[in-house]
């Protein structure tokens, strides 16, 4: 039995893909804040409703997907309710193994998750990392729990913050250039619902061209770029104006705002 605590936007997310993925509605419970959202859940999927404490005690493995802020008064609602064994798997940015293990029986296994929003359509991209009581069946059933939304990868925690930075917020910066470029084609005169689908598109095929070609993006990028040619302009003037820079500075400012948030 699984049971996801917090189902709100990541939560029903994952809920779905898990039950698209071939599981039974029967083997999943959930928790909501709000009576009528638990309602919906359970209209909408048929899965069963019930309190924090009644998923710690018959679930056996536990999803936690409130809110950061909301995980300490969450540990502290179901620890003493959690028996030994159990796999408790923390969506939670920002929120160390320790954190919650302090607050669990000595000795449960729990792990640690970032995913990011496309989990909504089965294209997430997932880190995990293994707490101290973590061993290579719980990372492989966090795996399985995860792999019907998305791609998942393990690394080591020390590298969590960086991962929220750069794949948890990572839609954000697609987002922010489509809409740039989706501008300068209004400057050029496109009409935006034209340039807009031409951006979409361009994102689209390149991002599968990366994945399935196994070619670095360098090598791709040069693909594209011939002599004297419009892209070699183009490149010329986000390198003057240091689009480079920027992005790297400014995923560097997403993880330490990840650890000062985390540190409280």
């Amino acid at each position: 039995m699984i049971a996801i605590l917090g189902a709100g936007k990541m939560g029903e997310a994952l809920l779905s893909g898990v039950l698209r993925a071939g599981r039974r509605p029967s083997e999943l419970m959930a928790t909501a804040r709000r009576e009528e959202r638990g309602a919906l859940l359970r209209e909408r999927y048929g899965v069963e409703i019930v309190t924090n404490v009644e998923a710690a005690e018959r679930a056996g493995t536990l999803v936690l997907a409130v809110k950061p802020q909301d995980m300490g008064a969450l540990l502290d609602e179901v620890g003493p309710h959690v028996p030994p064994g159990r796999l408790v798997v923390s969506m939670a940015a920002g929120i160390t193994t320790p954190f919650i293990e302090q607050r669990l029986p000595d000795g449960v296994p729990v792990v640690r998750v970032m995913s990011n929003t496309p989990v909504h359509v089965d294209e997430a991209m997932s880190v995990i990392s293994a707490g101290a009581h973590a061993g290579e069946e719980h990372l492989k059933l966090a795996e399985e729990l995860l792999s019907p939304v998305g791609k998942v990868l393990r690394i080591p925690e020390s590298l969590q913050d960086g991962a929220t930075a750069l794949s948890g917020s990572g839609p954000a910066y697609f987002y922010f250039l489509v809409e740039a470029m989706v501008d300068a084609g209004i400057l050029l005169g496109m009409p935006r619902a034209a340039a807009l689908e031409m951006v979409i598109q361009s994102a689209v095929g390149a991002a599968v061209m990366l994945r399935d070609s196994g070619e670095h993006p360098v090598l791709l990028r040069e693909a594209v770029t011939s002599p004297g040619g419009t892209t070699i302009a183009a490149i010329r003037e986000l390198e003057r104006h240091g689009v480079r820079a920027a992005v790297l500075e400014a995923i560097e400012a997403a993880r330490n705002r990840g650890q000062e948030l985390a540190g409280g």
